[in-house]
């Protein structure tokens, strides 16, 4: 039997840095540094007008090629995570293949979720490992959320990031992803939505779960997905650890959704855990969306937090509503 490993990570960002210093002088009314206290972001990336989630997808698969020695050649799946992507139709993940020079004998699939997006597809590379159908699965998150936001918008643009991750999933005898559990409740799509560009005519279109104070094409209620991560997301904890026999106290790691720096502490609180068991890596890379769990994942191997020893919890959450989570031991660090 053959399982899913996470294994090398690599990262890419947009040439576009947006400091709080800059977004101070362009827009001297509003407070910086009040909203640095409760984002607990100073800098985020944006992508350059034309500049597509493949682009910055296909620039994190070549530095995972090139770095790690990877031939595409090896690569039997593409599993791309994105909810931006370049056209409603084809498929993003079959221009990635071709602008890869992958394998045209490969599955290849976008699957549109955000937060919760990087624990999606991993339960998916598990998935198609265990089944037989794939060895070594190249996943890609990539997101240019700042296309959707305009630059008045107060509330989203010091928050959101673009950025891509590529992340090398292969067999093992052994599992290092386990227990599973993934959630959705679509009452809350109207929380974080984009409702003008699809097929639906706008008149029967999901609302927005208030009135838009912003001409942002994305909106985005802030309280309410506070409000449901912090309902939801002590449920599934709790569901994983009955479902592996363990308790709280032998996760060593909770690894979660870099979303804000005050939904992260309020869900802190709420799920009783010390600070230090929650890592954050907000500050430097703003939220990235699908991409924060692998850019946590690599920032905590470059600073030798994680030990293949540690039993840790992966969690995503938010759009959709949607939510998911797994055990993980990060064995690939003992290669």
């Amino acid at each position: 039997m053959s399982y899913a490993e996470i294994g090398p990570i690599t990262i890419h960002f947009p040439e576009n840095v947006e400091t709080n210093k800059q977004l101070q002088e362009e827009c001297p009314r509003w407070n910086m540094d009040l909203i640095a206290s409760k984002t607990g972001i100073e800098k985020r990336y944006i992508a350059a007008p034309g500049e597509c989630a493949s682009d910055l997808g296909v620039e994190a698969a070549n530095k995972l090629f090139q770095e790690y020695n990877v031939s595409p050649d090896s690569i039997d799946y593409l599993l791309f995570c994105t909810q931006t992507p370049d056209y409603p139709l084809p498929t993003t993940a079959c221009i990635i293949q071709d602008r890869l020079g992958l394998r045209t004998n490969i599955g290849a699939l976008d699957f549109n979720l955000g937060c919760s997006g990087y624990v999606y597809g991993l339960s998916l590379a598990d998935s198609l490992i265990q089944s037989g159908m794939a060895k070594r699965i190249l996943f890609i998150t990539a997101e240019t959320y700042s296309h959707y936001i305009d630059k008045a918008d107060r509330s989203l643009r010091t928050i959101f990031s673009d950025a891509a991750t590529a992340t090398l999933v292969e067999s093992s005898p052994v599992p290092t992803l386990s227990t599973f559990e993934l959630g959705t409740d679509g009452k809350g799509a109207g929380t974080l939505i984009v409702n003008e560009q699809g097929a639906r005519p706008k008149e029967g279109a999901i609302p927005t779960s208030r009135r838009k104070r912003w001409a942002s094409e994305l909106f985005m209620d802030g309280p309410a997905l506070i409000t449901f991560a912090v309902e939801s997301i002590p449920k599934l904890v709790d569901s994983i650890l009955e479902k592996a026999n363990i308790a709280k106290p032998e996760v060593d790691l909770f690894l979660l959704h870099q979303a804000t720096l005050k939904m992260m502490e309020q869900l802190q609180d709420t799920l009783e855990i010390k600070k230090d068991q929650m890592p954050l890596e907000l500050k430097d890379f703003g939220n990235t969306v699908s991409s924060t769990l692998p850019i946590l994942i690599h920032e905590l191997r470059n600073k030798k937090i994680l030990t293949p020893k540690q039993q840790n919890m992966l969690i995503g959450f938010g759009v959709g509503w949607s939510w998911g989570g797994c055990l993980w031991q990060d064995t690939y660090l003992a290669k």
